[in-house]
């Protein structure tokens, strides 16, 4: 008689995992291949743009550097506290992820009261040209990004200061910081085009 085969006990492998040992991170990586190539329309379109105008901007000045220039340091500094976040969910420290979280939120919500004066600097209103119409849609597309990670930090600093925290939270937080570095590296390249591209 043929004897059973032998099962693996797999029960005391973790549930969970940092990085690619994540489906949530290979998840994140999916979303930020899918926006990277909406941007990377986004600022193709802008280019194409420019090359059929006789003057860019055709009818206006270009957008003012204050706001723009700020709110990129605000964003490169916004990398500290959720690189901090990230490192202490990895340790399971709930109170130093606790404090991250709170920080990156509040800088979420400080890029977000400088983009309104973005907003108001760009010297042309989305419907008055094709200009001032990829200039507010890239503008906008990224304000949305940040919207929905400023959002998505809220709901775990809720979660980590209501508890109790299940330990696959940690992760959450941590595939968090990393869409975050993907907001301010896809921001870098937006802000160059559109504070920079018509000055040159």
């Amino acid at each position: 008689m043929k004897q059973p085969a032998a099962t693996l006990d797999v029960s005391g492998l973790p549930t969970f995992g940092f990085g690619p040992a994540s489906t949530t991170w290979w998840a994140t990586l999916g979303l930020i291949f899918i926006e990277s190539t909406v941007f990377a329309l986004g600022i193709a379109s802008y280019f194409y743009l420019r090359g059929q105008a006789p003057a860019w901007p055709p009818d206006s000045a270009p957008p003012d550097l204050l706001w723009g220039s700020l709110n990129t340091v605000i964003m490169l500094l916004s990398c500290l506290p959720n690189y901090l976040a990230s490192q202490a969910a990895h340790r399971f420290d709930l109170q130093r992820v606790r404090l991250g979280l709170v920080l990156c939120l509040l800088f979420s919500l400080l890029f977000l009261g400088g983009r309104i004066g973005e907003f108001a600097s760009l010297n042309v209103n989305w419907s008055h040209n094709a200009y001032g119409s990829i200039t507010w849609m890239l503008l906008g597309l990224h304000t949305v990004h940040l919207i929905t990670d400023t959002f998505d930090t809220l709901v775990l600093t809720v979660l980590f200061f209501t508890g109790p925290v299940e330990s696959k939270r940690y992760v959450d937080v941590s595939e968090n910081g990393d869409y975050w570095y993907f907001v301010v590296i896809s921001w870098l390249a937006i802000y160059a085009v559109i504070y920079w591209g018509p000055r040159f």
